[in-house]
């Protein structure tokens, strides 16, 4: 039987089940075929925080979502076009998402009485009729794994769980995505389980053969590889792009990298692969604490080595005391925050960028740092290079800013070449500074206000650290006012005058637009996405994102009075707003929400368009 295949230029899919359904793996292997096939893509995995939450509820959903075209796109999608739905609960958690004429493929086996009436349902909806709106496709997705794995010597528990396989064995056949990769994996996360790789292998292999033979599934879709500039290009997320920007970092600096960190969500990745590079010269050192992850990373800063500490919110908070230490011996050090939702333990697993305020001032004293946030997954690779050379070249703290949506979420990154990185070479002090042979720890850079990095132990070069106020130029411990007033000052001209040394705000605006749309970190692609969908409906709007957020660029005060109205899209209650406002008394147009998810391009096109509409 031969099927028809369409042509599509873009595809949502949803896969979503339990949290022991294996949906973040099935969406992963189906996004690595598809970055191999090559599409452009952006995903968004969601799941709970619970290690495993109780089976078939609400709380225990878990979804991966994936947005593959031929074309290049900017965000995972505001709504999917197919719904895997591995049980009621995953139906009913993800049924509101989808818009008319969507496809949803259902494991009727798991619709039981039992199943239904955990989440709330008095009527099966795969019968009741309140479906019809969409597409549905009933497949009994469990038992025929089982049977299909029947042969092999597993478990029932063992052959029940290969059912992701299936599904995604299925979904690979309706979207004539590769398979050779997924084989290759599956015989290597199951080479010491020779049953369970025949189990999963014949799974796999069944959904395809289903999607081939059934009648339920007539057409089969394709979806070209997008015209991407020329290059080698590898699927990446955000956490990953940020240790290997790390490690070219500790390459182009010729320091050796040191990460001291304690686990925590969404962070703990960087942790994980870092450990992997040892060959690189990378240490890492997981410590009980987030107060001794960042103590350590500081040490080895002091002592020569590129430190770097990686947390999420409730860590930067009990790393905030090391950070004022660091301001004050004025050492470099990158510490990567990976924002979730909080207050305190909060949603470990959902997004935010609430943690700005925190970043700039969350220490006692005047404690300026500088603070940079990556726009997209594989920018994190280019900004983990920017914060090291800020760091070695002023000696400073300095703060990266990136959240969950962009730590997990995935897209194509084009393979830097190595020749084009910047050269972040060190020179340690040598020998003694002053005028009479000694050695002054604070004597200053007259371009960058960077005082000399003194490794321990070179003769002649001993002096005195610590967190009492220092003194100018010689390092002693002073409680002269005069002192600290010049001191504190010259810590803060130290991070201000970073600004002459990071690229002007660049402004996207092809139409001379009265209203300007400004963003930053993860909030990029949806803003983006949202300002095509409004010039394409005809109106006028400009663009431009900030990856410096301390000091700001020297040309953001005149971008921002350029614009009539200047809307602020940010996953907090407005503190971005709230710096532009102190700082250039422009009232900018907030708009903000907190549900642990990224804007939709659909949403905030229709905001952008309001602000249009009230200003013409």
């Amino acid at each position: 039987m031969t099927k028809k295949v369409e042509r599509l230029d873009r595809v949502i899919i949803r896969f979503a089940g339990d949290s022991g359904d294996g949906m973040q793996l099935t969406g992963d292997r189906f996004t690595q075929e598809t970055a191999s096939f090559g599409n452009d893509l952006s995903t968004l995995p969601n799941f709970p925080a619970e290690i495993r939450a109780p089976a078939g509820t609400l709380p225990g959903v878990s979804s991966f979502q994936l947005h593959f075209a031929d074309h290049d796109i900017m965000t995972p999608g505001d709504a999917p076009d197919v719904l895997v739905a591995m049980n009621p609960a995953a139906l009913k958690a993800n049924i509101g998402d989808l818009p008319r004429g969507a496809t949803v493929i259902a494991n009727t086996d798991e619709f039981t009485r039992r199943s239904l009436a955990k989440v709330g349902y008095t009527e099966d909806p795969l019968s009741d009729g309140s479906l019809s709106e969409y597409k549905l496709s009933r497949v009994p997705l469990t038992s025929m794994t089982v049977k299909a794995v029947e042969e092999f010597d597993v478990s029932k528990k063992d052959a029940e769980r290969a059912k992701n396989m299936f599904a995604l064995g299925l979904l690979s056949w309706m979207y004539n995505r590769p398979t050779e990769g997924t084989t290759s994996f599956l015989k290597s996360k199951f080479a010491a389980k020779p049953a369970i790789l025949a189990a999963n292998l014949a799974a796999f292999r069944a959904g395809w053969n289903f999607g081939e033979t059934t009648e339920d599934f007539a057409v089969s879709y394709e979806v070209r590889p997008a015209r991407l500039p020329s290059g080698t290009y590898r699927n990446i997320t955000g956490n990953l792009a940020v240790s290997y920007g790390l490690v070219a970092a500790s390459r182009l600096t010729g320091l050796p990298l040191f990460l001291g960190s304690y686990p925590i969500t969404p962070a703990s990745d960087i942790l994980h692969e870092l450990s992997r590079h040892k060959r690189f010269g990378v240490r890492t050192f997981q410590a009980e604490d987030e107060i001794a992850g960042v103590g350590a990373a500081l040490g080895a800063a002091f002592g020569g080595s590129l430190g770097v500490t990686t947390t999420s919110g409730p860590g930067m908070v009990l790393k905030g005391e090391t950070l004022g230490l660091a301001v004050m011996t004025e050492l470099p050090l990158i510490v990567i925050d990976v924002q979730r939702a909080g207050p305190s333990t909060g949603m470990p697993t959902k997004t935010e960028q609430a943690d700005l305020l925190l970043a700039l001032y969350g220490r006692n004293g005047e404690s300026p740092l500088p603070v940079l946030a990556p726009r997209s997954p594989s920018d994190c690779f280019d900004i983990a290079i920017e914060a090291a050379r800020i760091a070695v070249k002023y000696r400073t703290p300095v703060v990266v800013l990136s959240d969950g949506y962009l730590a997990n979420g995935s897209e194509p990154w084009r393979l830097p070449d190595t020749a084009s990185l910047p050269d972040l070479s060190v020179e340690f002090a040598a020998e003694p500074n002053g005028e009479d042979g000694e050695f002054l720890p604070y004597l200053r850079d007259p371009e960058t206000l960077a005082r000399p990095w003194a490794v321990p132990g070179t003769p002649g070069l001993e002096h005195r650290i610590g967190g009492i106020e220092k003194a100018d130029g010689g390092g002693g411990i002073s409680y002269s006012p005069a002192n600290h007033d010049l001191m504190v000052r010259s810590r803060q001209a130290k991070v201000d005058g970073i600004a002459r040394d990071v690229p002007p705000l660049e402004v996207d605006d092809p139409d001379g637009a009265d209203v300007l749309v400004l963003g930053w970190g993860g909030t990029y692609g949806s803003i983006a996405a949202a300002v095509r969908r409004v010039r394409r409906a005809g109106s006028r709007v400009a663009q431009a994102h900030l990856r410096h957020l301390n000091p700001f660029p020297e040309n953001l005060g005149e971008v921002l009075h350029r614009y009539d109205r200047v809307l602020v899209p940010e996953i907090n209650l407005g503190q971005l707003s709230l710096l532009l406002r102190g700082r250039f008394l422009v009232d900018v147009i907030g708009y903000t929400k907190v549900r642990g998810l990224p804007f939709k391009a659909e949403e905030l096109a229709g905001v952008v368009q309001e602000v249009i509409d009230r200003a013409e």
